[in-house]
């Protein structure tokens, strides 16, 4: 844990500077300061002289240290300041490591240096420098991880970064991207390599805590980021998981996803029979039949890539295994004010249900309805539900899709449905997850996404 400031203020002491004090009064060991490096800010921002400035820096790093404190020194704007005037840039960390500093930290605090310019400059640094050289990079050009590999390249050693890379503007380097990128690109030994494979629980965490949607195609730990969607790509993963896969999903606590879309190929759909228990062979007419049902549904609508396990019950359903084991005769919702009760009908029963709004309603219906005979069903809830845009000119106006997430506390899928009317579509769509999690338990298995 570090406590972290700026350099004193100008024409005033070190020991009266509340910055440097309050990281004494914080009771942390490691004390982090930013100094100025780029004599555009010396001049213009700070209104002082080059040499009051390294004075600063000398003495905010020395009454740290005098204290017993670690410093790390935050050489701001270094990057674009090596740029203006290399040698002053240079200057100002070596009055920080003159003055106790054991770490210099470049930083490229605008974000806007390009890779060639973070290899020259670092490069300069290192053989300049005999404390631990280190980087500090903001993603203003969509470069931040690739500046900080570079930089170590270049001989830096000390990495800051953030989870997911959240920070100000266009954010900071992603450590979610550059620890596993060190760690099994580069063969770097560090101490947090050993907790690698919790980096995508790391990350949910960090967005779940923010209050931030997780990036389904961020490196290392989206759900995307091996996933396979194409019947070549899929097919060729399955044999041999090297062939499109750059590292295992599981060295950073991912997955591997098989998605099934117009796209997919015979694999796809066997792999999925498979995690059921299914064996049949490509040349299997019932496989092609399936591949073809798959895509005709992704042509009026459906998408299941977002929606895997409707796409089961169809590749189930053409294998010749009962999985519509529930049915609707009849269901109808009635909304007055703010009272909103749902009445459902089955063959074998009638049930009503009253809820906040009618999809919780009709949700709450089917469930007490289908219980009877699936006691399982009671306890599954329905933990995401969204309406999806059309993502493709082949859907009418008039459609509506309806994405589904259902959840028994443990397992997670996810379903779809089509209609014009949208509480329909609901319906078809919390249909198929309880039809889902009946086949699940019936054969024993777990989702095979």
């Amino acid at each position: 844990m570090a406590a972290f400031s700026s350099t004193r203020r100008k024409e005033s002491k070190a020991s009266a500077d509340p910055g440097l004090n309050s990281i004494l009064d914080s009771g942390a060991r490691v004390g982090v300061i930013f100094g100025k490096a780029w004599t555009l800010h010396v001049e213009r921002i700070l209104k002082t002289t080059r040499e009051e400035n390294l004075s600063i820096i000398r003495d905010s790093v020395d009454y740290l240290r005098d204290h017993g404190l670690e410093v790390i020194f935050d050489a701001e704007h270094f990057y674009q300041g090596f740029s203006d005037d290399p040698e002053y840039a240079l200057a100002a960390i070596a009055a920080a490591e003159e003055a106790g500093s054991r770490t210099v930290v470049l930083c490229d605090t605008n974000g806007g240096t390009p890779p060639y310019e973070i290899l020259k400059a670092t490069k300069a640094a290192v053989s300049s420098s005999n404390a631990m050289v280190g980087l500090h990079m903001h993603n203003d050009i969509g470069c931040a991880v690739a500046n900080t590999l570079l930089g170590v390249s270049a001989g830096a050693r000390h990495v800051q970064g953030t989870i997911n890379g959240i920070g100000e503007r266009t954010g900071n380097a992603d450590l979610v991207q550059l620890l596993p990128s060190l760690c099994l690109k580069s063969g770097l030994a560090f101490r947090a390599a050993q907790n690698i494979g919790k980096l995508r629980e790391i990350s949910l965490l960090a967005y779940e805590i923010s209050g931030m949607q997780p990036d389904k195609s961020q490196p290392y730990v989206g759900d995307n980021a091996f996933a396979h969607k194409a019947g070549v790509h899929a097919d060729a993963v399955l044999k041999t998981p090297s062939a499109y896969e750059h590292i295992t999903p599981e060295s950073v606590g991912n997955s591997r996803r098989i998605i099934l879309s117009e796209v997919s190929g015979s694999g796809s759909l066997l792999h999925y029979a498979e995690k059921l228990g299914i064996s049949a062979e490509k040349s299997d007419p019932r496989v092609k039949a399936a591949l073809a049902e798959i895509k005709t549904l992704e042509a009026l609508g459906y998408s299941f890539d977002i929606a895997p396990a409707s796409a089961v019950l169809v590749i189930a359903e053409k294998l010749g295994i009962p999985c519509k084991k529930i049915r609707l005769a009849y269901w109808r919702v009635v909304s007055e004010g703010s009272l909103t009760i749902a009445v459902v009908k089955t063959p074998t029963c009638m049930e009503t249900a009253e809820g906040d709004g009618p999809v919780n309603a009709i949700d709450l219906a089917m469930r007490k309805a289908f219980s009877r005979e699936y006691p399982e069903l009671s306890k599954i809830e329905l933990t995401d539900y969204r309406v999806v845009l059309p993502g493709s000119v082949r859907s009418t106006e008039s459609t509506v899709r309806v994405a589904t997430e259902l959840s028994d506390g443990s397992l997670r899928w996810r379903t779809m449905g089509i209609s014009a009317n949208i509480i329909d579509a609901s319906v078809k769509g919390i249909l198929d997850g309880l039809n889902y999690y009946i086949l699940l338990n019936e054969r024993g298995q777990k989702p095979p996404y």
